[in-house]
């Protein structure tokens, strides 16, 4: 059997979370990987995850059998024109962004729709860069797959097949709608989400006091501001008409509780509200979405010296890894005063049976 060669240019978060998903299911594949960053693909080959790393896009990729364009939106256009000479004709060039009706106008552009398919693996932290890049990012989450006019059915089936061995859940969208879709659900909450963080930066007192006592619900609302401000610059740039059309429908949403709330129209209000909770719960979890996952417990316990580190050697004795630990002092949507995150679904049910088999009043969040 032929070992497969993946090319990777870019290795951030997701780009070395794929790398080393597939160097898990395949350990004999080769990997070549290329980014701006030396230090980057040296780290990567230090830890094994890629064989050879790559100084500048060049013939090294001729014998890709998979190239991914891991690099920011609009980079991966100037990177596929770069590349367009060494490409192999076997060889499938994909990308991993968020828009792509740009990506499809350049490859049609360029004459390479028979080998290209788009790809969008719907994960993520709000940590960024290869050094927290992890293969379990990958599992279960779904992966867009866009096809072209002239894409080869034969190819985008070993495509599925080697997205389901890194352990996501491969689905094919036309990349038109994949681009409203992500609209919706990712591109518009993070504008929402900084739009909010800005209300509070620029509405709090000189002493911060909203600052300080941001709980559990504003904290969780506004996590995803944590991300990359030049990568979601570059997102409103490539997906504008469908971000602005949705914001539009928004903002007309908010005028419509504002009218309700200034009148006291406690019917509208409730039904706001009960909608979203019905539709809100009606979703699956099974599976991971554009907006990163966290899996949080929160632990009731005395205000005593020692109470914390013997939830956190409890949990360690019984092998469960905390992803961050801290005290809550805010208690106004809190039901607990210690706050664990866990890395995993798997985790966070374990720590839960533990911590209540041992007395404690624990709740997830």
């Amino acid at each position: 059997m032929d070992i497969e060669t993946y090319g990777f240019i870019g290795l951030g978060l997701i780009g070395g979370s794929m790398a080393r998903a597939i160097k898990a299911f395949s350990p004999d594949c080769r990997i070549i990987a290329y980014t701006p960053h030396r230090e980057t693909v040296d780290a990567a080959k230090a830890d094994g995850i890629i064989d050879e790393p790559i100084y500048e896009i060049g013939s090294a990729f001729s014998d890709c059998d998979y190239i991914f364009l891991c690099a920011p939106v609009e980079h991966n256009n100037t990177n596929i024109e770069v590349l367009k000479p060494f490409l192999n004709p076997k060889t499938t060039l994909t990308d991993i962004g968020s828009v792509k009706n740009s990506i499809h106008e350049k490859v049609k552009e360029l004459g390479l729709e028979g080998q290209f398919i788009g790809g969008h693996p719907m994960t993520g932290t709000e940590r960024i860069g290869y050094k927290n890049s992890k293969a379990s990012l990958l599992e279960n989450a779904y992966y867009i797959l866009t096809k072209t006019e002239s894409t080869d059915e034969e190819r985008l089936e070993r495509y599925r097949d080697l997205v389901k061995n890194m352990g996501a859940l491969p689905l094919i969208v036309p990349y038109r709608q994949h681009d409203y879709i992500t609209a919706a659900i990712s591109h518009v909450p993070h504008v929402i989400s900084a739009s909010l963080v800005n209300l509070v930066k620029d509405n709090d007192s000189e002493d911060e006091l909203m600052k300080t006592i941001a709980a559990g619900g504003f904290k969780d609302i506004t996590r995803i501001s944590s991300s990359s401000p030049t990568m979601w610059q570059q997102i409103c740039s490539t997906n504008s008409d469908n971000i602005s059309g949705l914001l539009g429908k928004y903002i007309d949403s908010l005028v419509e509780i504002k009218k309700a709330i200034d009148e006291h129209k406690n019917d509208e209000i409730f039904d706001f509200f009960s909608s979203a909770r019905q539709y809100r719960e009606s979703f699956m979890d099974i599976a991971s979405g554009p907006i990163p996952k966290t899996f949080v417990l929160h632990v009731e316990i005395d205000d005593r010296p020692g109470r914390l580190a013997a939830v956190a050697v409890l949990l360690s004795e019984n092998s469960i890894n905390i992803k961050n630990i801290g005290i809550v002092h805010n208690r106004e949507y809190e039901r607990g005063t210690l706050r664990i995150e866990l890395h995993s679904r798997k985790g966070l049910e374990k720590a839960l049976k533990v911590l209540s088999e041992n007395g404690y009043n624990v709740a997830e969040k």
